[in-house]
């Protein structure tokens, strides 16, 4: 840590040599205001976001802030993760939703929406009296503990409340992006009131105890205060980006370590985005380059077709994707949310096309397909499973993380369509809008059905004859690019940029047509299995298998509503190819609109394909290999589905969001990633409350990673001292029959270190 720290005060030397100057010219994006769509799934996505966004009543966001600040509620809290210990959370999301989707559509509701919460958290702020504003249980208490110094932290609980700094992140970009998006002065004020507090806050505390405050996921609150010093230009705010910028984790990137396996994705993302923010104000490059190494093993080791990445939110092993495969809980929209901003940034800084090329994969098939497009409702987890399903929200019921960040990501699509540097217009995305650029006079419409035909149109409408650059993507997967000016096919040269650039003088009603060619290629997961999936041009496809047992498609309220519970198809029995690798994609026979027949399937873009089972990755065999390969995954399959069929409820220690489903709480514990598993210890206590649903249950078996020494540690269940059935070196089986509720506590005896526990598993035989 001692060279860090060097590299940190080195930092800091950066940032006062480049106060009051800018960094190096970026490519620009132009206002949300400035673009429209047009007709298309991008259009529809968004119409329908902005009808859920009117559907959540902004007085049961705000009462948890109402609560914390003494204030008459005027409507109950929303249930589900907002009574559950992150209450408030949503609000902030739905402040930057509503700014962007203003902006987006002008629609005077969202405004109207925007000014009542940002009033009534003043309000809130008022009634504090010293800057602070949020939503977190019981925050005046917890605040002042971590300003007294009283810190016990893990992986998602500081001092037993759930995120904290994550949630009221949440508040720090919501209020950032309304004064960014539509102006808003009252957001700013109370924003920087809020970021003062903070500030004032943690002032008595050591750099070490705040390192320890960031082993708790913290969102990208070092993101907020580097925005707030472009706002203000006042450089506390960059001292504090940088303070709260996590040391641990910044280092391993900056020594270009891959540390990422077993991590929680989406807790390391948006810290990533706040280095790279600092970074690209202050100029350092060894930052840039942590960055950059982030990104390129995200996503050219760890993502698969569609953008996303982790395994029950966690980044799996680069070199083994079977978990993935297997699970019902395939990666996170929030993580490809988060991995947009940050490809976002980094094309604008860097102007290079490999970021816009991930950042367009991901938005055709991870975001657009992450909302119902007809009833709305956000996706958390997309399985790859063959023959899974995902789950929607509903807006009564449904308050997790990927609501948030899903009312965010169909409100802004208009954000990197057209980008501008100088003179120079870029059009960087084929959908239908139009950019209207009011400093310079120059409107462009953009017709297009891309997906569904491979051609774009683009007509200019100048107040008088204009000379300007005019730049046209050509992207990788586009093949036979020609471009035509006014009829005439044009003599056009690829620039290293990525870019065919058109400088003429344009005059009004000019059209420059775009046709193009694309191929379906098979794509294998990055780990070198037999696993691929069909890309056509930038669109995964995917075939709907069925309509059976979509169990909580919709979704209630329940803890684990999120994730798709129905019946697991057998692995063993998904379509599978099988023969020779070139013929593999010539069996596809074209149906037209993108659709295509694989003998007894038919492949569809994914972001099309909802309300049904599908299959996106296939098995590829030689013959030889076929029955020998499918023998081996039908015994796996056997043996997990028993298992599972005997499984009452579980719980995977040291996973985050098992945890919290589970209510988790704890001191002085520790939780880490050994061996392919994830594990929790304690010195003190740990405890869970598990579901014996009907009393099915009989047994709990409690698994670790080391030998459990009955002298170290002592285990109540529901109070009482548990009953043991059986005890080996590295599992412990309790009774728990004729109980429907069983709380767990583990204690450490005599501030022992336990064991590392691994699993909790209610069983029935």
């Amino acid at each position: 840590m001692t060279n860090l720290l060097v590299k940190y005060k080195a930092l800091r030397c950066l940032i006062a040599l480049f106060i009051g100057f800018s960094a190096a010219a970026q490519m620009k994006t132009f206002p949300l205001q400035e673009v429209r769509l047009g007709g298309g799934p991008f259009k529809n996505a968004q119409d329908i976001d902005l009808k859920y966004m009117l559907a959540l009543n902004p007085d049961k966001l705000l009462a948890p802030y109402l609560i914390d600040s003494n204030l008459p509620l005027k409507s109950d809290r929303y249930g589900n993760w907002e009574s559950l210990g992150l209450d408030g959370h949503i609000a902030g999301h739905y402040l930057s939703a509503l700014s962007m989707m203003y902006a987006s559509t002008a629609n005077k509701e969202l405004k109207n929406r925007l000014e009542y919460m940002i009033s009534e958290l003043a309000r809130c702020q008022e009634k504090n009296g010293n800057g602070y504003v949020g939503g977190i249980p019981q925050g005046k208490v917890f605040w002042d503990r971590i300003h007294n110094g009283d810190i016990d932290g893990s992986s998602f609980g500081l001092n037993n409340t759930w995120v904290p700094i994550y949630n009221i992140h949440k508040l720090f970009a919501g209020l950032n992006d309304a004064y960014q998006y539509t102006g808003n002065e009252e957001a700013k004020a109370i924003l920087i009131k809020l970021a003062d507090w903070f500030i004032e806050m943690i002032k008595p505390l050591r750099d070490e105890q705040i390192q320890q405050i960031l082993k708790t996921e913290h969102g990208g609150i070092n993101e907020s205060f580097a925005d707030l010093y472009l706002i203000t230009k006042d450089k506390k705010y960059l001292e504090t980006a940088q303070k709260l910028s996590q040391k641990a984790f910044l280092e391993s990137l900056l020594q270009k370590e891959d540390k990422l396996t077993g991590l929680h994705a989406n807790t390391q993302i948006p810290k990533v985005i706040g280095f790279e923010k600092i970074a690209s104000i202050s100029g350092d490059k060894e930052w840039t380059d942590g960055v950059l190494f982030f990104w390129d093993n995200v996503t050219q080791k760890r993502s698969v077709a569609f953008g996303g990445n982790s395994v029950a939110e966690h980044f799996n092993p680069v070199d083994d994707f079977s978990g993935m495969l297997k699970s019902n809980q395939g990666p996170e929209t929030c993580n490809s949310y988060n991995m947009e901003r940050l490809s976002k940034a980094l094309f604008l800084d860097k102007k290079d096309m490999t970021y816009l090329d991930f950042y367009e994969r991901t938005l055709y098939n991870h975001i657009l397909s992450s909302q119902h497009p007809e009833k709305g409702g956000f996706v958390y987890f997309t399985p790859i499973r063959p023959s899974h399903y995902r789950v929607y929200s509903q807006p009564e019921t449904s308050m997790w993380c990927c609501v948030g960040s899903g009312l965010e990501n169909h409100s802004k699509y208009g954000e990197l369509i057209y980008t501008h540097f100088d003179e120079a217009v870029f059009v960087n995305l084929f959908i239908a809008s139009t950019l209207s650029w009011i400093e310079k006079g120059i409107v462009i419409e953009q017709k297009t059905k891309f997906p569904y035909e491979n051609s774009a149109e683009i007509i200019l409408n100048l107040k008088k004859a204009k000379t300007f650059d005019l730049n046209i993507r050509r992207p990788k997967w586009a093949e036979n690019f020609k471009v035509f000016i006014n009829g005439t096919e044009q003599q056009t040269e690829l620039k290293s940029s990525g870019y065919i650039s058109l400088k003429r003088k344009w005059k009004s009603a000019d059209h420059v047509r775009i046709e193009f060619e694309t191929k379906t290629h098979l794509e294998q997961l990055p780990d070198g299995s037999n696993w691929s999936a069909f890309v056509n041009g930038p669109i995964v496809l995917a075939a709907k298998t069925s309509t059976e047992a979509l169990d909580g498609l919709f979704a209630d309220d329940s803890r684990m509503g999120h994730a798709a519970s129905g019946k697991y198809m057998p692995m063993d029995k998904a379509y599978a190819l099988v023969g020779d690798k070139a013929g593999y994609v010539s069996r596809l026979k074209e149906l037209g609109n993108m659709h295509f027949a694989l003998d007894s399937l038919e492949l569809e873009p994914f972001f099309e394909l909802h309300d049904a089972r599908y299959q996106m990755y296939f098995q590829t065999f030689s013959q030889e290999k076929y029955k020998e390969k499918l023998e081996v995954l039908r015994q796996q399959e056997i043996q997990e589905r028993t298992l599972e069929a005997n499984t009452v409820d579980k719980i995977n220690c040291g996973e985050q969001q098992p945890e919290a489903d589970h209510l988790y709480r704890g001191e002085k514990s520790n939780s880490g990633y050994d061996d392919g598993r994830f594990w929790r210890n304690t010195q003190s206590y740990i405890s869970y409350q598990m579901i014996n649903k009907n009393a099915s249950g009989k047994y709990l078996d409690i698994s670790t990673l080391d030998k459990i020494d009955p002298d170290k540690i002592s285990i109540t269940v529901n109070n009482k001292p548990a009953e043991i059935i059986s005890l080996e070196d590295k599992k412990i089986r309790l009774d728990v029959a004729k109980q429907e509720a069983a709380t767990i506590k583990i204690t450490a005896k005599e501030g022992k270190v336990s064991p590392k526990f691994y699993q909790l598993r209610i069983v029935k035989n």
